[in-house]
């Protein structure tokens, strides 16, 4: 269950946090991710210790996780899709060693824009926004990392591993 201490807000997106395990706030100066991270997999994990040891070696503030909500997630992915709820991914990215902070992204599916995400991430002042290698809105998280005055981290996919391929057997879907 989310413990939402406070929330950031747009017109079109909105942060919901979980309280961070440790500080009680969101790391100033962090890296951030965004995703779905349904059925937390090796992918997930692997993405996410490369963002957060690239911050520690950076001298940043952590790592935080934006979550896509559930109204979000089924309508990018699908009607089966979330697997698990918002609550419950973000329960466990929260869990995570790598993982200092978590929130979910509430809003219209149809705000996939990166001037969304930069208003909405801008309070946290992320000093990096990392996105894994094939990510289709990378172009939209550099600008929004320039803007943002953030570097723009580009993290190499774990082949072969993706939550499309858990669920179908497919080929590895690097947006999934």
């Amino acid at each position: 269950m989310p413990q939402s201490e406070r929330a950031v807000r747009t017109q079109e997106l909105r942060l919901e946090w979980w309280t961070p395990r440790e500080t009680g706030s969101a790391p100033a100066g962090a890296a951030v991710v965004t995703g779905v991270f349904d059925l937390l997999h090796v992918g997930h994990v692997r993405f996410l210790e490369a963002v957060r040891e690239r911050a520690r070696e950076a001298g940043l503030g952590g790592l935080v996780v934006g979550v896509e909500d559930d109204q979000r997630t089924r309508a990018w992915k699908g009607p089966e899709r979330p697997v698990n709820t918002a609550e419950e991914r973000a329960e466990l990215l929260a869990a995570l060693r790598a993982v200092d902070a978590v929130c979910v992204v509430h809003g219209d599916p149809a705000v996939v824009d990166g001037q969304a995400y930069e208003r909405v991430l801008l309070p946290l002042r992320p000093a990096a926004l990392a996105y894994t290698e094939g990510d289709p809105h990378a172009e939209a998280k550099r600008r929004a990392a320039a803007e943002l005055g953030a570097a723009a981290w580009e993290i190499p996919l774990v082949a072969g591993r993706s939550t499309t391929r858990l669920l179908t057997g497919a080929e590895a879907d690097p947006a999934a």
